[in-house]
């Protein structure tokens, strides 16, 4: 079970930085670098998706950070 949750939590902190640095934040940002268009780190539809992706994957990262340590 240990050994789960560590791989879980490291996939979910490598997915969390990931979904961090696309987010854009006075400049382009990250988001700009794969192929987005000005319009696309702008959208309302995809920055709101993308917001709620990144609360998710934290939420989880936080949760199964939480179960290590009452594990380990």
């Amino acid at each position: 079970m240990k050994y789960v949750l560590v791989g879980l939590d490291t996939i979910l902190g490598v997915g969390l930085l990931l979904l961090v640095f696309l987010h854009s934040g006075k400049d382009a940002g990250l988001s700009m670098t794969f192929g987005g268009s000005g319009s696309f780190g702008g959208s309302g539809v995809v920055q709101k998706n993308l917001d709620r992706l990144t609360v998710g994957f934290a939420v989880a990262f936080f949760m199964t950070t939480i179960a290590l340590a009452y594990i380990i």
